[in-house]
Order: structure tokens, then C-alpha cells, then sequence
């Protein structure tokens, strides 16, 4: 037979035998072992497709056709991964074989310079072999693993795209943690990242091999191996989803310091990215829905009221800025602008009511905080503050908006002693990324507290906007929440985080950089935690429940409470000024008068 009429790869036993006395009689058995593994159907349609010598592109579509194996995602993570340059992604490993495949198919169609770190089991086809840098994961010292390494700095260094599989072998039960998962993942794309300055792409494959597959491999793992052909030829019809979130830089990796560490975090965005564990947040009212916003109250109107409150409800001064405070029967004018704002600005983050302003019976029993600008003449942001020591005098909770939310016992809510209750806060959209937004809302905040000084605690919560994903929110419940007795939430937020995820926000404590970082991995637009979240966050909050507000459409909101006596000084300093000494010595003095 001319060499090159006799086919290229040969995937019977007998034809990977050696010629020692085992070797001659594995030629003797293979046919039987051949069936046994599935080995001779995957050679049968070898031949019958005349597979031989096809390009790998051809080769590998064929093989997919063959197999009866239906691909979807990959037009999307395609959209993910870099057109050029240096790049490293990492996948989980359910099933074994067929993925490396998949993915080198895919993505050498998209970029000629991709390479796969593969078993040495899929050098069975040569076809294909081109794609590949074989290692050993069985055999983690030998030769061909330390050559492979170096291939792979080599290929990322210079600007190529590498694929790793960093599980090294097949996805199966973890009896530690109760599921067929990946096991450990090597930690070399991590190293070749960091070393090179490689975006990380985490790509997760969907699904698993059958539960006979996973039954035999918890009886003895080399059944596994056996099986993994089999397996394979039983993926007729079956869909494999590929998903793919953000590119992971190097400031991201570095925010979790050690190696192992960052390993742990990039194998968790892989696992967010699981499409089971995507959810949908309850129905919004439809924007179709929404009434006209009231028209803005007339500037001199607004001038006149700020113009005759009490000198005392002037709170700070920055360049053409000012900080007030006042009631709704003080300032009718400005409270009904700043609901008008307030609608116009959550509306915006798919949050607000749907009316022609945001408003309610609170806004009358509650203070208003807000900044006003003396050039443009307008209101740019607002807080609603509750004081409970007014608003419960005759002991009726109701009167506080969060009990909306919540339900509080009474050694919960302190009743015993002055409290803030902060809600409704906004920037207007031209001034969130300016320091004349939140920053000078605390300047005023902290101005108010100076004049009263019997406000030591404050409560309110976070709004998480219903444009972060839901694993965005439920990472930030797991990850914030401290559990409080004492409070439980009328509609509670019901998010689901893949085990992984779940596992991993048990065990780890992370910074607030930390899950900001997380975050911004599975959001589009990269955004990390919420700026108020962080804010609360240095003031030393402590963060109890999350609920859902379902008298502010439908928004996920974290309850939490901050007790300035345990605020760091220098934010104290910031906010305070030059009264925080004053403030903290209030009360020492009113337990001297006692």
C-alpha cells in the first residue's frame, strides 16, 4: 500500500502497542478491548468519512458532524477574546475530551495563533495535532510537561492566544464538596499571566458526562479514562453552550495578592459564567407605562424658599455650591423639584415608581438634604433623612419608610437612643462623576450631625440598581451581609450563585476590592460595586439583610446601619470638619450633665 494511501491515524489498541511481549499481546486482545472503549466505532467513522490527511479545520467539523454535536455561545465568546495580542484562556473540563476540540475549531477559524494545552491522549489524530501543546497530566514530572510549559510562555509571549484546561483532567465527583466539579486547577495560567501581562478570558463549557461515567469513576478513577470515548460518542444531539464574560487584566488579578488566590479567583469567573445560574429579575414596570414627568419648578421659586430658611438649615459651602436642609412645609417648592429629579434619575438605573415624580407620604415627615448650585441655578442631589426620635415619639415604627421593607423587633431598631434614617439619595447625571455630588453630600450630612449631635447611628440601605446582573447582587449579599438577629425582609432577595460561587464566598474573606473586582468579571460594562455601597462601606457599615422594595420597582436594596462613634477619624475629619471634636465630645458632656 503507498504510504499515503494508508490512513494517517490509527485508533485501535493494537495499533498504539509496543513491540515488547505486553505490546504483542495487546495486539492479540485489542479488538476486543477496541470494542470495549468504543474505540472501533470512532475508527469506523474515520474511515467511512475518509477523514485521512483533511486539514484540522475540516477535520475537526467533521468529527463535531459525526458525532452529532450541536455548539452554541460561540459566536459571542468570540466577541470576548482579544483580535490580537497576547491572551490566556482558561475552561472548565466536563467532558473530557471533546472541548479541546470544540474550542481549538472555534478559535483558530477567529485567530491562526491560537494553541491549545492538551492531553497526549488527542494526539490519536494526527489531523489535528497542529493545534496542540501535549502535556501529561497523569504523569505530572515527566519530560514532555516541563517541554510543554515552556511552549506555553513562549506561544503567550510572544502575542499568541493560549487555551488551558486548567482542571488537567476530566470534571468528576468531589467528595468534599458533593458534586461533579473540576477538580484543583493548576495554577499555570495564572503564572503565565502574570508573567507575560496577559488578559485572562475564563470560558465555562457547559455540561457533564453520563452518571455511569461518574458512578464508575468513584468506584476506581481509571474508569474514567476507559470511558471517555464512550462518552463521547454519546454526545448525539447534545448541545454544549460555551460562556464568556469579561477579560480578566492584571489589576484585577492583583487585588487578590497571592498566587493561589488568584487562581481561586479566576477559576470562580469561570463558574459565574454558567448560564443555569443566570436569572432574570422579577418584571419592572414597563417604561411604555411610564408617566410624563411633571415639568421643573420654576427657578425662582426654588431661589425665594432657599433665600428665607433659617440660617441654621445652611449647612456648607463649596465655590458656587450650597448644602441645605429643610421640611417639606418649609420648602414645598425645592421638596417638589427634587421628586421630580429623584424620577428622572432612578428611571435611568430601571428603578423610581413610574409616576410623573417620585414621591410619597414619607416626604412630608421626613428632612430633606440637598445640594443646590448657585450657578445653573438648580438642585444636582438630594438625601432623605428620617429622625427617629421624632418620627416615633408615640412609638409607631410604621412611620419609618424601611419598615416597608422590613420587620424590625424592637432590640433591633434602637428606639432608645437618636437615629438617622438615610434613604432616596441621587446625584443628578451630570454631576456623579464630579467631587459636587456624593462627596458633598456627606460634607453636608456630616454639617447636620455637627448641629445635632445626638445622632450617633444611622440606617438605610443600599439600592443595588436592577441593571447589575443578579449573581452581581447575590455575590455582593453573600459576600457584605453580616447575619443580625432581630430583622427579617417582607419580600426577600432570592438570587442563586452557582455551588462554586457559593462555596467560595463561604470560605473566603474578601475585601471590598476584592468583590468589586468579581463583579466587574460578570457585568458588561465592567462596573464594579456601587459608589454608595463603597461608601457606607469606609464608614464602618455594617450590613444586615438584603430585600426587595417593592414600593420602588421592585430594587434589591442592602439594610444597613453605621454608628459614627466607630467611623474611621480621618473620614470623621473629612466630613466633620473643623466641629469633630466638638461632636465627639457630646457625649461626654451629656453624661456629665447626668
Amino acid at each position: 500500500m503507498n504510504t499515503t494511501d494508508k490512513p494517517l491515524s490509527d485508533i485501535r489498541v493494537a495499533a498504539m502497542a509496543s513491540n515488547n511481549l505486553f505490546g504483542m499481546l495487546l495486539k492479540v486482545i485489542g479488538p476486543i478491548i477496541d470494542r470495549i472503549l468504543g474505540l472501533n466505532k470512532l475508527q469506523k467513522i474515520y474511515l467511512r468519512e475518509n477523514m485521512s490527511r483533511l486539514d484540522k479545520q475540516v477535520f475537526s467539523a467533521k468529527l463535531l458532524e459525526q458525532l452529532g454535536v450541536q455548539i452554541s455561545g460561540g459566536d459571542g465568546l468570540l466577541q470576548k477574546v482579544p483580535k490580537e495580542g497576547k491572551c490566556v484562556i482558561v475552561c472548565n473540563h466536563p467532558y473530557g475530551m471533546i472541548e479541546g476540540v470544540i474550542i481549538a475549531r472555534l478559535l483558530t477559524a477567529f485567530r491562526t495563533d491560537t494553541k491549545i494545552m492538551a492531553n497526549v491522549g488527542l494526539q490519536t489524530f494526527k489531523e489535528i495535532e497542529d493545534y496542540f501543546i501535549f502535556a501529561n497530566p497523569l504523569k505530572p514530572k515527566a519530560a514532555i510537561n516541563t517541554s510543554a510549559i515552556k511552549k506555553c510562555f513562549k506561544h503567550v509571549k510572544n502575542d499568541g492566544l493560549l487555551v488551558i484546561f486548567p482542571a488537567g483532567k476530566v470534571s468528576s465527583y468531589q467528595a468534599d464538596k458533593q458534586r461533579i466539579t473540576d477538580a484543583e486547577w493548576n495554577r499555570l495560567a495564572v503564572q503565565i499571566a502574570n508573567k507575560t501581562k496577559a488578559p485572562i478570558l475564563p470560558v465555562f463549557i457547559s455540561g457533564t458526562n453520563s452518571p455511569l461515567f461518574h458512578r464508575m469513576g468513584r468506584i476506581y478513577y481509571r474508569f474514567r479514562l476507559l470511558m471517555l470515548v464512550r462518552e463521547m460518542l454519546k454526545l448525539e444531539e447534545h448541545e454544549i453552550n460555551l460562556t464568556a464574560n469579561n477579560l480578566i487584566e492584571a489589576k484585577h488579578l492583583k487585588s487578590f495578592g497571592d498566587i493561589d488566590k488568584m487562581n481561586d479567583y479566576v477559576r470562580l469567573q469561570c463558574y459565574l459564567n454558567d448560564k443555569e445560574y443566570v436569572k432574570s429579575w422579577p418584571e419592572s414596570i414597563s417604561s411604555s407605562s411610564f408617566k410624563a414627568i411633571i415639568p421643573a419648578v420654576d427657578k425662582q421659586l426654588i431661589k425665594n424658599e432657599i433665600a428665607n430658611l433659617p440660617a441654621e438649615n445652611h449647612l456648607v459651602d463649596v465655590k458656587t455650591f450650597s448644602v441645605y436642609y429643610a421640611y417639606q412645609d418649609q420648602a414645598p417648592a425645592c421638596v417638589k423639584e427634587i421628586t421630580r429629579l429623584r424620577e428622572i434619575t432612578f428611571r435611568k438605573l430601571d428603578e423610581g415608581s413610574g409616576e410623573s415624580c417620585d414621591t410619597d407620604k414619607f416626604d412630608a415627615t421626613y428632612m430633606h438634604l440637598f445640594i443646590y448650585d448657585h450657578e445653573s441655578e438648580g438642585i444636582i442631589g438630594a438625601y432623605r433623612m428620617g429622625q427617629t426620635d421624632i418620627l416615633f415619639k408615640d412609638g409607631d415604627v410604621s412611620k419609618s419608610y424601611l419598615s416597608q421593607m422590613f420587620d424590625f423587633s424592637p432590640e433591633f431598631m434602637n428606639r432608645k437612643e437618636p437615629c438617622l434614617e438615610m434613604g432616596r439619595s441621587f446625584i443628578v447625571e451630570s454631576h456623579q462623576n464630579t467631587f459636587y455630588g456624593l462627596a458633598l453630600l456627606w460634607k453636608g450630612i456630616g454639617a447636620f450631625v455637627c448641629k445635632n449631635p445626638r445622632y450617633k447611628i444611622f440606617y438605610g440601605t443600599v439600592s443595588l440598581s436592577k441593571l447589575y446582573d443578579t449573581r452581581s447582587v447575590a455575590l455582593m449579599n453573600n459576600v457584605m451581609i453580616t447575619s443580625t438577629e432581630g430583622v427579617t425582609a417582607h419580600t426577600p432577595f432570592e438570587g442563586a450563585l452557582h455551588p462554586e460561587a457559593q462555596r467560595y464566598t463561604q470560605d473566603e474573606e474578601l475585601s471590598l476590592k476584592q468583590l468589586s473586582a468579581l463583579v466587574s468579571g460578570v457585568e458588561p460594562d465592567q462596573k464594579g460595586v456601587p459608589v454608595l455601597l463603597k461608601q457606607y462601606h469606609k464608614l464602618g457599615a455594617k450590613f444586615h439583610l438584603m430585600g426587595i422594595d417593592t414600593n420602588f420597582n421592585q430594587t434589591p436594596g442592602l439594610l444597613l446601619s453605621v454608628d459614627l462613634s466607630k467611623t474611621p477619624e480621618k473620614l470623621l475629619s473629612l466630613y466633620f470638619g473643623n466641629c469633630k471634636e466638638a461632636y465627639e465630645q457630646y457625649d461626654k458632656l451629656a453624661a456629665d450633665i447626668k
